[in-house]
């Protein structure tokens, strides 16, 4: 009998919005095009740097405030600085870095735009320095027991999940990975909600104590839609700080297993489209990032 450690598990994290939506205006006076930065009114802490946004201007005029761009809508990575200010960058990694050198240049804009955000992140990412996880589920039941019954009967009803991760909180050092301190900002949003996407792994590919080989590559995990219920630090002197997480599903919790590559393009026959140079090589889709 194969058993598995907890040593290989890992916790992915696609961040959303909640649903709702960010609607300002950008004033002229908001663009600072030699600082490649803009400010719009929203509440502090309601865009968090790593996020990408989508940004709609509702009259459909163009976001002349990018520079040499006429269309009326965007979608950027950004970084928050502490006043509240806005820079955009074509990747992840630079956001995260932030400062000026790769920050999307801008310019002066003809005149106001009234405007619309949401958060429109298609990529899940590892959260790093992640220690545990714990996902428990609970399916209520329905008492049908009638008056001449001998014994209680019931029935199946709703279903709903819980559960905590924790890891150690780590702030800066990381650009390809979400960072702790990530759930620490999401728990404080308040206009546009804490929900994230989770895939919680418990066998990634290349963990295989099995010792099948068509097994090496094989993923299991469970993946969801919750919100954070609570977010807390624990710190100790001369202890590492650990931080952990408190949520709730908010949808269908579905346990996966993915046994063949993803994003393969297969032929009508559901045959792998083999390449002539290597005849194990199998051809993939490329997909958003």
């Amino acid at each position: 009998m194969t058993v598995y450690l907890g040593t290989f598990g890992q916790v992915e994290l696609e961040r959303q919005f909640g649903g709702s939506e960010l609607s300002s205006i950008i004033n002229t006076s908001d663009v600072n095009a030699s600082a490649k930065r803009f400010s719009f009114d929203f509440e502090h802490g309601q865009l968090l740097t790593g996020d990408q946004i989508e940004i709609l201007s509702t009259d459909d005029s163009a976001l002349d405030f990018i520079s040499g761009y006429s269309a009326s809508g965007v979608k950027k990575f950004i970084y928050v600085d502490d006043l509240g200010g806005i820079r955009l960058y074509d990747s992840f990694a630079h956001a995260v870095n932030g400062g000026s050198a790769n920050a999307v240049a801008l310019a002066a804009p003809g005149n106001d735009i009234p405007i619309k955000v949401n958060v429109q992140n298609a990529a899940f990412r590892l959260l790093a320095q992640c220690n545990g996880f714990e996902l428990n589920t609970e399916r209520e039941t329905v008492d049908t027991t009638t008056l001449s019954d001998e014994f209680r009967s019931r029935v199946n009803s709703l279903m709903s999940g819980s559960g905590r991760m924790s890891g150690f909180w780590e702030y800066t050092g990381d650009t390809a990975n979400e960072l702790p301190h990530y759930l620490l900002e999401l728990s404080l949003r308040t206009k546009v909600g804490s929900q994230f996407k989770g895939r919680f792994y418990l066998k990634t590919d290349t963990y295989n104590p099995s010792g099948v080989p068509d097994r090496s590559d094989d993923k299991i995990w469970y993946e969801f839609t919750g919100v954070l219920t609570a977010c807390a630090v624990q710190f100790t002197t001369s202890s590492v700080v650990e931080i952990t997480a408190d949520f709730i599903t908010t949808g269908p919790i579905e346990i996966r297993m993915e046994v063949e590559p993803v994003n393969k393009v297969l032929q009508e026959d559901a045959n792998d489209i083999l390449l002539d140079q290597d005849a194990a090589a199998k051809l993939l889709l490329e997909t958003d990032q």
